[in-house]
C-alpha cells in the first residue's frame, strides 16, 4: 500500500512556509546590517533575533559534513584528510588519513560503528576528534534511505550485520571496534558469527557505548513503548512512502522527521528552553552562545531516512522480542550465538542518566558472553551523563577516552605476549566497580 500522507503534508509545510522563510531571511539581513541606524535598538536586535530563529525552526537541515581538517597532537598541528575507502549503496567507509603524524602507520585501527538511528554519522564528530591523536579511525558513514533508488532493493538488519562483516574484511585482523548505542546489536552479532565460523579478521576488540543489548533491564519510556506497541502499531504508524522527486521515489521508510519529533518531544521543555535562550542571546549580542547553539541544533536537526525492513526487523528483535539476550537471534537462519567469542575483547560503558537505554541494558553483554575471558571483559557506569554524554562532551574526553585506550592497549599487550594473555582475578572494571548494575 502506498503510504505517504504525513511525508506529503511535511513536505508541503515547507514549500508553503518558503515565502515566509524569505521574508524572515530578508529581515534578519535588514535589521542585522550594521548600516541600518535600528540594528542596535532593542527593536532592531528583537525583529533581528526572531527572524533567525524563525528561519532555523522552519529550515530543512542538510547532512552536515565532518570538517575535521586537522588535529593537533603535543602543539604540533597535523592535517586530517577524509578517504571513502569502501563503499555499498547504503554505507560508505571513511577513514581520517593523517599523512604527516609521527608514528601514525603503527597505530591500532579503530572502526567506529556509527547509530542508523535517524541522524547522520557526523553526530560523532566529537568521537572521531578524540581518538585521531591514537588511531587509525574509520568510521561507518550511512545513506539516507531516501536517496537510495528503489531498484537497489532494501536493506534489514541482516544486512546491517553482512555489512559489518564485509567492513571487517576489508579492515583485515586486529582491528578494534567502537559500538556506538543501536550498532552494539548487530556489532555484537556480526562478532559471534565470526567467532564462530572460525574467521581470522574478527575483530580484536568491541567497545559497547550506551547500547539496547537487553532492554528489559531498566527499561526506559522508549523501550516501554515498543514492547507495549509491538511491531504490527510502527508498521501502520510509522511507516511512510518517498514521494517524488527523490531518488528512492516509492521505497517504504521510517522518516527521520519522525524519529526528530519523538526525540524532541522526551524533552520538548529543554529544547524550548534552549531556542529562548538563544534569543536572548541573540539580543544581548552573546556570539559565542548563540554560536554553540547553533553548532548543535545544525546537527540534531539533520536527520535522515531509515529503510522500513531494517527499523521493523530491530524493533522487532531487539525491543519487542528482545531475541539477543534470550539466545533467540538468528542471522539469514543461522543462531547468533554469544558463547562462539572467545577471543574478542569487551568493554561496556553507559551513562548514569541515559534516558535512552537504561544502566544495566549494555552490561548484559558482559554477562552474555560467557567464554569471554574475565579479564578481557570490562566494564565502566559514567556519572552525571545522559545518553549523548556517553559518546561526546567534557567527561566523555576526559574520563571515557582514556577507559577505552586502557582498554585498547592491555588487549594489544596481551597479544603480543607468548603466551597470549594473562589471567587476572575477577572481572576488571576501569572505574573501581565491582558490582553490576542490577546490584548496585
Amino acid at each position: 500500500m502506498y503510504r505517504n500522507y504525513p511525508y506529503h503534508f511535511y513536505e508541503m509545510a515547507h514549500a508553503v512556509l518558503a515565502p515566509a522563510r524569505a521574508v524572515s531571511d530578508a529581515a534578519h539581513f535588514v535589521f542585522r546590517n550594521p548600516w541600518n541606524p535600528l540594528s542596535n535598538t532593542p527593536l532592531g536586535k528583537n525583529i533581528s533575533a526572531g527572524a533567525e530563529l524563525f528561519e532555523r525552526m522552519t529550515r530543512r537541515y542538510g547532512k552536515p559534513t565532518f570538517g575535521l581538517d586537522e588535529i593537533e597532537v603535543d602543539g604540533v598541528v597535523y592535517p586530517v584528510l577524509e578517504d571513502v575507502v569502501w563503499g555499498r549503496p547504503y554505507c560508505n567507509l571513511l577513514r581520517f588519513v593523517r599523512p604527516d603524524l609521527p608514528g601514525a602507520i603503527e597505530q591500532p585501527k579503530l572502526l567506529i560503528v556509527a547509530p542508523m538511528s535517524g541522524h547522520y554519522a557526523t553526530l560523532l564528530r566529537g568521537t572521531v576528534e578524540a581518538f585521531l591523536p591514537h588511531y587509525d579511525v574509520y568510521i561507518t558513514d550511512w545513506a539516507d534511505a531516501r536517496m537510495v533508488p528503489l531498484a537497489v532493493g532494501s536493506f534489514d538488519l541482516d544486512d546491517y550485520i553482512d555489512y559489518l562483516r564485509e567492513i571487517l574484511h576489508h579492515l583485515g585482523p586486529g582491528v578494534h571496534t567502537l559500538g556506538v548505542c543501536q550498532p552494539s546489536v548487530p556489532l555484537l552479532a556480526a562478532v559471534a558469527l565470526m567467532e564462530a565460523d572460525g574467521d581470522a579478521d574478527a575483530p580484536a576488540s568491541m567497545t559497547l557505548m550506551g547500547g539496547p543489548i537487553d532492554t528489559r533491564r531498566s527499561p526506559t519510556e522508549v523501550n516501554k513503548l515498543a514492547e507495549r506497541r509491538g511491531v504490527e502499531w510502527f508498521r501502520r504508524n510509522c511507516v511512510q512512502t518517498v514521494p517524488f522527486p527523490y531518488p528512492g521515489f516509492g521505497r517504504e521508510v521510517y522518516p527521520g522527521f519522525l524519529q526528530l519529533s519523538g526525540f524532541m518531544a522526551m524533552n520538548l521543555d529543554r529544547h524550548v528552553g534552549a531556542h529562548l535562550d538563544m534569543f536572548n542571546h541573540l539580543v544581548r549580542g552573546d556570539g559565542d552562545s548563540a554560536e554553540k547553539h547553533r553548532d548543535f541544533y545544525d546537527e540534531y536537526m539533520a536527520v535522515m531516512d531509515l529503510d522500513a525492513a531494517y527499523y521493523l526487523q530491530t524493533v522487532e528483535t531487539v525491543f519487542v522480542r528482545h531475541a539477543l539476550p534470550k539466545g533467540e537471534m538468528t542471522h539469514r537462519s543461522q543462531p547468533v550465538d554469544l558463547k562462539a567469542i572467545r577471543n574478542c575483547g569487551l568493554l561496556t560503558i553507559e551513562g548514569e542518566n541515559d534516558d535512552i537505554s537504561g544502566v544495566g541494558q549494555t552490561y548484559a553483554a558482559n554477562e552474555l558472553c560467557v567464554n569471554i575471558p574475565e579479564w578481557k571483559k570490562l566494564y565502566h557506569l559514567q556519572t552525571e551523563v545522559g545518553h549523548y554524554g556517553v559518546f561526546n562532551g567534557s567527561r566523555f574526553r576526559k574520563e571515557i577516552v582514556p577507559r577505552i585506550r586502557m582498554f585498547v592497549t592491555m588487549v594489544e599487550e596481551k597479544a603480543a605476549e607468548p603466551n597470549g594473555a594473562a589471567r587476572t582475578n575477577g572481572a576488571v572494571k576501569p572505574n573501581g566497580r565491582k558490582r553490576a548494575p542490577a546490584e548496585a
